[in-house]
């Protein structure tokens, strides 16, 4: 196979001109193209609102050899794939079977692989499967009363269930576990265009059918999944996991535990802590969710409010702002809406969230700063030991924003941020799923936390025109950008107490789905390597 790369195209072309631009590029005749596959589709949208897509291209050809040993053109190579390949099992007997806290990404893959390689794993997850969770969350979102076990933080899929569902990954990959995980995804009922997308997303309504289908693949290959089953306590002798209990008094007696508890599992992280697991507390980011109508975005990014042949256009950006603090964007939803993200009550969380269509009129994205162990020391609860201050400086700025809202979700105007005075209205309706009060953001908020917000926004206005207008708005608090402590873990993924593996976002090794779900591969990897199968 021949990899071509740089293969570009309007965006409103058809199948039949990107195989004449094969032809062309490769010097071929129509019977000398055997076939051809997109490895990689990204836009380019330099000279908007003349917007191109770029291919890479694998192509099959008997032309091949006198193509690449003749070649002059840098964008010709020979197409390589390095194959995921799962290790060999290990020696050791597995007696007891391997347990999984948790069914977000990191502990659907770890499961599915060591399903699929014959160690039937046994997830236990605290909150509901994804249907009845999503119920649930509606009737939150529509009144009702928040469950702290399955909402938008806990239940089947994990926290970015309830996303823009982002696959792209900064993760360097070597090893085809990348491309596994979107083979998975695709197995599983995903869209094959994820499998070349250069920033694939999948959206809330395909995660749940998703998920639901990844559970009953690894039912079938013989694991087991029990929800409403949170782990309580854990039981270690010399130095090693015996048995987990759940809350209705359960006993499960494994030696391979799998914590994939995800980023806001605080109670858990307390368990840990008690029982001798080493973790530190770590940095992460605080701030809001900006939100700003989507054609506003579309015409900064493509040159035109709406793009007949583009989706919604997202956006990233970061600065480091006066304050020495750095202001990023993250999670960005186009065409989505801002969600009540709130997992323990009397607290306020949002985050962002877009249906696989984006088309809400509205785009949002957490504008947040940077804070360290050193930053939050002040708002330490004596009743929490050091390594999870981080928790308590979360739970105050989602307890300040609670009340700033009445419980709603807090709104406030960019202008009356910047002004310092509550927000009498707002302008644009329909952004937001549950609840929402104009208010004073900015009292949420420590003063250099918001000089900082305030900064970062300023400057994004040269970027992205009319970003840092007056009826931009800003919703908090958004603190669940990335868990508080990082749990130390060995070169082969094992905590302190042996047959314990940290995994995914919430043990801090990852940073989104699909990150969250290499990690969770690697898991079952170092498990296989050690353990022979059933």
């Amino acid at each position: 196979m021949i990899r071509l790369n740089q293969v570009k195209l309007p965006v409103d072309h058809t199948e039949s001109d990107l195989e004449k631009k094969i032809l062309k590029l490769l010097h071929l005749k129509p019977r000398d193209l055997l076939s051809y596959k997109i490895v990689r589709r990204s836009v380019d949208a330099r000279k908007k609102p003349d917007i191109f897509y770029v291919y890479t291209i694998d192509a099959e050809t008997p032309k091949e050899p006198g193509i690449l040993s003749g070649k002059r053109n840098p964008n010709l190579s020979r197409a390589s794939e390095r194959p995921y390949v799962f290790p060999d099992p290990g020696s050791e007997p597995m007696d007891e079977r391997p347990v999984i806290i948790g069914s977000g990404p990191a502990g659907l893959f770890c499961a599915y692989m060591l399903a699929k390689h014959g160690y039937r794993p046994l997830i236990l997850e605290m909150g509901d499967e994804a249907e009845v969770r999503r119920e649930k969350t509606d009737k939150f979102w529509s009144g009702g009363i928040l469950d702290t076990n399955s909402n938008v933080q806990f239940g089947e899929g994990g926290a970015g269930t309830f996303s823009d569902g982002k696959l792209n990954t900064s993760v360097k990959d070597r090893y085809g576990r990348n491309r596994r995980v979107m083979e998975i995804f695709v197995e599983s009922g995903a869209p094959e265009k994820i499998l070349y997308e250069a920033r694939p997303h999948l959206g809330t309504d395909q995660l749940i059918r998703i998920v639901q289908n990844m559970r009953s693949s690894i039912i079938a290959m013989g694991g087991d999944v029990y929800f409403r089953s949170k782990m309580t306590d854990m039981h270690i002798k010399n130095g090693a996991i015996q048995s987990i209990e759940t809350q209705d008094g359960r006993i499960f007696y494994t030696k391979t535990l799998i914590l994939a508890i995800g980023h806001s599992s605080r109670d858990t992280f307390e368990l840990l802590h008690r029982r001798g697991i080493r973790m530190n507390a770590k940095p992460f980011a605080v701030g809001v969710r900006v939100i700003h109508p989507q054609e506003m975005i579309n015409l900064s990014q493509y040159g035109t409010p709406r793009h007949p042949h583009l989706g919604a256009a997202d956006y990233r950006l970061a600065h480091t702002v006066g304050t020495g603090r750095g202001v990023y964007s993250f999670c960005m939803c186009p065409g989505g809406y801002v969600v009540n993200a709130s997992s323990e009550k009397n607290m306020t969380a949002v985050n962002g969230m877009s249906y696989s269509a984006r088309d809400s009129e509205y785009a949002n994205s957490a504008i947040v700063v940077t804070v360290s162990p050193e930053d939050y020391r002040s708002y330490a609860d004596l009743r929490l030991p050091p390594e999870l201050q981080g928790v308590s400086f979360q739970r105050h700025l989602e307890s300040a924003a609670f009340r700033n809202g009445g419980g709603a979700v807090p709104v406030q105007r960019f202008e009356d941020f910047c002004a310092l005075r509550r927000s009498s209205s707002l302008p644009y309706h329909n952004f937001h799923k549950g609840a929402v009060l104009p208010s004073a953001v900015h009292d949420i908020f420590p003063e250099d936390i918001s000089i900082s917000l305030r900064q970062g926004i300023e400057y994004f206005d040269h970027l992205i025109p009319g970003y840092g207008e007056g009826d931009a708005l800003m919703a908090g608090v958004e603190s669940r950008t990335s868990s508080p402590v990082k749990i130390e873990r060995d070169t082969f993924l094992e905590s302190n107490i042996r047959g314990i593996y940290p995994c995914g976002e919430g043990a801090g090794y990852a940073g989104g789905i699909t990150s969250a779900a290499i990690d969770g591969i690697k898991t079952a990897e170092e498990i296989a390597k050690l353990y022979r199968f059933f």
